[in-house]
């Protein structure tokens, strides 16, 4: 009898295969002192150069399979066991307290992975540990003589079934032979995750229990669609998801006509459907997906991957280049999003009991304006020469908040335009609406700024008093419940009551169910995930918002999130 197991669908499509558990080797060892401590930092040197030459070797042979962009991924990994910095640790730690390399490795590494790891409200930078943890891993092998598995060398289709799979995992596989991949752990933001959608292998993620639920050997199915691992399946079951197989590719290659395409609801209305980025690098995918333009560049990753406080001119490269790559389609800029949940070595930040309802975001940067507030403005300013460039404040609560921040960038553009007549005349300014205060005011706030954009994840967690990264209170992500989306409403409403246009970049966007509602609310542009683009465009064009906006007045009629859900899913088929 088959068994389902449930998780995160990552990477979209159907795969059959047997089972291939991907097991790493006993990287154990004994705690013990030394004497001498030369020698085993030697060892530790000559760890990390073997790993360097092996990640090199690696990363030529994918190049291949993968863009600039994953191959990327290699370079920081690299650049991790490049630097001086945790290397200077690993030896004090084998100098002072006289442990192995193995030991002082392991205890540096982990606390630079359980740093990152702790950032609950940034799921991209809690990813990120799982970059630490793999070259962890990879420097562990090589001090005890221990071989990694070698996925290049399987030769049969599989699905690799795995705790969790590494960048490395990843981009060693052949997709000719590896038809889905599941995991106990991982994310959808996940470095692997991101990777097995680019090379289109059908992945499962945080399942919790497969590695315990599957042998290796036995057939399973990987549903990227919807999240379901079936093992041991049924001949019945294998026929009908060869058959829903069958059936997405050819939905997948009516996407791809879809790049070039507008983004126009079946009535002919316009839309914009836009990319979220962390880093400039990612404009390209942006471009390869057909953005319309970038609805979020998380500019704090220029701060958390940099060693000292960005200069005006490190970030005014930075957004030039994601303005010049975009070839004249918009770029959203949000100004730094730290808290004390994001720690920055050269910024402390108080300790504090709730970091995420404390000293964080756009009060950071008005507590403190000639330091970071205004630097970042006059980048942002003078990239906007070169395209069009918005400007979005994180966390505002209040108009006092709103108008501080106006105040400041007013400043910054009086202050430019003594040298640089014009300069600045066509930035446009924004707001996030992710505090229940903004969202209740959006009244009163949309008379003060160009543009919304809703930030679905911390709204949600906000409203719902619900910390999104506990499990327990997880339940309670509920984009969808009836009071949630007529707060979304009013402030959609609200927005074009005043002209002001309404955007939404939390996950919601890119959310199958949620789009017919927004569509029907008039959410003028949609930024999630360059990889959800097309798909959401193509269902954008089946869709008519008059249809839609009914679809709204009964949602907002109901009393709990399966009830809209149910509605939503029988108006689609």
């Amino acid at each position: 009898m088959s068994k389902v197991v449930k998780g995160i669908a990552a990477s979209d499509g159907i795969g059959i295969a047997e089972a291939y558990l991907l097991v790493d080797p006993d990287l154990s060892f004994d705690k013990k002192k030394i004497e001498d401590t030369d020698a085993e930092y030697q060892r530790v040197d000559k760890a990390f150069a073997d790993s360097i030459d092996e990640l090199n070797k690696i990363k030529e042979n994918a190049k291949d399979r993968l863009g600039d962009d994953e191959l990327a991924v290699f370079d920081a990994h690299i650049a991790i066991l490049s630097d001086p910095e945790m290397k200077k640790q690993i030896q004090q730690e084998i100098e002072g307290q006289k442990i192995t390399a193995e030991q002082a490795t392991t205890d540096v590494m982990d606390m630079f992975s359980d740093t990152l790891a702790a950032m609950k409200d940034n799921q991209y930078m809690q990813e990120r540990a799982a970059d630490v943890k793999d070259v962890e891993k990879r420097a562990l092998s090589h001090l005890l003589g221990k071989q990694l598995p070698n996925i290049a060398a399987i030769d049969k289709p599989v699905v690799i079934v795995a705790h969790e799979i590494t960048p490395s995992d990843t981009s060693q596989m052949d997709k000719k032979f590896v038809k889905g991949m599941v995991t106990d752990l991982g994310g959808r933001t996940s470095h692997a995750a991101i990777m097995s959608r680019t090379l289109r292998i059908p992945a499962i993620v945080g399942s919790e229990n497969i590695t315990s639920s599957v042998k290796s050997g036995q057939q399973i199915i990987v549903d990227g669609l919807n999240g379901d691992a079936i093992v041991d399946p049924s001949d019945d079951e294998v026929d009908e998801y060869q058959k829903k197989a069958a059936d997405f590719e050819k939905e997948r290659a009516e996407w791809a006509k879809m790049v070039d395409a507008p983004s126009k609801s079946k009535d002919g209305k316009d839309f914009e459907i836009a990319a979220n980025i962390g880093t400039p690098d990612d404009v390209v995918d942006a471009v390869k997906q057909g953005a319309d333009g970038v609805g979020l560049f998380r500019s704090e990753f220029l701060y958390m991957g940099s060693d000292h406080m960005p200069t005006e001119d490190e970030q005014f490269e930075a957004y030039k280049k994601a303005v010049v790559g975009m070839k004249g389609k918009p770029v959203v800029v949000r100004t730094l999003d730290i808290g004390g949940d994001k720690p920055l070595d050269y910024l402390p930040l108080p300790k504090e009991m709730n970091p995420f309802l404390g000293y964080r975001a756009i009060r950071i940067s008005l507590h403190d304006p000639e330091k970071i507030f205004k630097p970042q403005l006059r980048a942002l300013i003078r990239a906007s020469e070169f395209g069009p460039i918005s400007i979005m404040f994180p966390m505002i609560g209040t108009l006092a908040e709103l108008r501080a921040a106006k105040k400041v960038y007013n400043e910054c553009v009086e202050e430019l335009q003594k040298d640089h007549p014009g300069i600045g005349k066509n930035v446009k300014i924004g707001m996030m609406i992710e505090v229940p205060l903004a969202a209740i005011n959006a009244d009163k706030m949309a008379e003060e700024v160009d543009f919304f954009s809703i930030g679905t994840n911390d709204l949600i967690q906000y409203n719902f008093a619900a910390d999104r990264g506990n499990d327990a209170v997880s339940y309670l992500y509920q984009p969808l419940n009836p009071a949630f989306l007529g707060l979304i409403n009013h402030v959609i409403k609200a927005a074009h009551r005043h002209n002001t246009k309404a955007a939404m970049c939390g996950e919601m966007a890119g959310d199958e169910l949620a789009l017919p509602l927004l569509m029907g609310m008039g959410l003028d542009e949609y930024s999630m995930s360059a990889t959800s683009i097309l798909r959401t465009r193509s269902m954008m064009s089946k869709l008519d918002t008059k249809d839609c906006a009914a679809l709204v007045e009964k949602a907002l009629d109901m009393d709990t999130q399966e009830d809209v859900e149910k509605l939503v899913k029988d108006s689609l088929n």
